[in-house]
């Protein structure tokens, strides 16, 4: 039985919530030039992220990073 085993369950609850944490920030994020440059769009305009772009992109590196790394930690924790 390992030290942290009763605590497995509180990390999956918290792996969840940055589960949908990560996905609705990836999901309110603009959505670029996608296909629209295929069909003759302006694919090669330059857009720096300002403002609650820069700070929704900040958030879901973050949140990624979290996720990992709190993956590997729930995983390595024994049933």
């Amino acid at each position: 039985m390992g030290v942290l085993t009763p605590y497995r369950a509180i990390f999956q609850v918290i792996l969840i919530i940055i589960a949908i944490a990560l996905m609705i920030s990836i999901l309110l994020q603009a959505r670029g030039a996608g296909l629209g440059s295929v069909f003759g769009g302006s694919g090669t305009v330059f857009k720096t992220r300002r403002g609650i772009e820069k700070l929704l992109f900040n958030m879901t590196v973050f949140f990624a990073i979290v996720f990992m790394v709190l993956s590997f930690f729930t995983a390595a924790i024994p049933s």
